[in-house]
């Protein structure tokens, strides 16, 4: 039967496994990762076999722990029970901070510890048909709501040419309050049956020229597919501005112009959409600052024309909107 070594056969002991660079440099390494001896040895520059022989020592003097994974066999330094053995290992760290030689194994460490992420093994492989995979195991309806999610919860939104309220319906599940404008009568029937369950969501029947909301009411203005059916969309713009308050902003989407005059007449539309830089002047005539507009990409499966997308905000500081339209409308009263 072996006898227990004495303290001092200990210490002398724990004192041989630090009183190597080889094993210093392991033991740096395997206190941060747990490795296997390929990752050892593509770190430390160092034949297999070595970097064996080494770890053997630190296994006997209890400095490193191993455990079987698969066919391989990981390595890590554990926290060391021993204060002496600590009090050394403190001592090895603070000695070997400034190696050169520590320095570049730790470089090498995070590149390989890169190169076993599995994130970044699938990845690699995956970037060019991410979108199509995303798409097919996960539907496209969460980017939509992350997207939603975004939006301060606080805000009244202004949902205007809300139709039968799919948007209003959304929208009401991430702000304070909705307010949907139609002028239709049987779209705001279908839009109240679709909202009914939702107590934050107001339905008003009105003229997108002339709406029905008071002055700096709303945080937001929405308008999807709402300007192609109006006879002055400028005016449109106008009133959106009117009512959304300093600070807040417009998110305009419509028909980019097309020449299809049947599609035009078959959904009842005023006119063939807009050009990209007509909608931004626009929105810049109607008081929007930061305005913008670019063409949407074109969706698999759509048949009618390529969209556009317009946003602005209203200055922090603004002349009331109102007084331009009153001074219009006198305008037109006299003549």
């Amino acid at each position: 039967m072996e006898s227990k070594p004495s303290p001092i056969e200990a210490l002398l002991a724990k004192m041989a496994g630090f009183a190597d660079p080889t094993r210093l440099r392991l033991l740096r390494l395997l206190e941060k990762s747990e490795l296997g001896v390929a990752d050892l040895v593509q770190v430390v520059q160092l034949p297999q076999s070595t970097v064996s022989r080494h770890l053997k020592i630190l296994l006997d003097q209890s400095l490193v722990r191993s455990r079987a994974e698969g066919a391989n066999r990981l390595y890590r330094m554990p926290p060391l029970d021993e204060a002496a053995a600590r009090r050394l290992w403190t001592l090895a760290k603070e000695q070997t901070e400034g190696w050169a030689t520590a320095r570049q194994d730790l470089l090498r460490l995070e590149r390989r510890r890169a190169q076993l992420r599995p994130a970044l093994r699938f990845f690699a492989g995956a970037a060019g048909r991410w979108d199509q995979l995303r798409s097919e195991l996960y539907g496209e309806r969460f980017t939509d709501a992350a997207l939603l999610a975004l939006l301060p919860r606080s805000w009244v939104v202004a949902d205007l040419g809300c139709g039968s309220g799919q948007t209003t319906a959304v929208l009401a599940t991430q702000v304070r309050a909705v307010i949907g404008v139609d002028q239709s009568h049987a779209m705001l029937k279908a839009a109240r049956k679709r909202t009914a369950g939702l107590p934050n969501v107001e339905l008003k029947q009105g003229s997108l020229e002339a709406l029905p909301l008071g002055d700096a009411s709303v945080d937001a203005a929405l308008l999807l597919l709402a300007l192609t059916y109006v006879e002055e969309p400028r005016r449109v713009l106008e009133e959106a501005a009117r009512v959304v308050r300093p600070g807040g902003r417009v998110a305009v989407v419509d028909l980019l112009r097309h020449d299809r005059e049947e599609f035009r007449r078959q959904l009842g539309q005023e006119r063939l959409g807009f050009e990209a830089e007509e909608l931004q002047q626009m929105l810049v005539e109607a008081g929007f600052g930061d305005a913008a507009c670019r063409p949407l990409p074109l969706a698999a499966n759509a048949k009618g024309p390529a969209l556009l997308l317009a946003d602005g905000a209203r200055p922090a500081q603004v002349i009331p909107i109102k007084s331009k339209r009153d001074k219009r409308e006198k305008r037109e009263a006299k003549r």
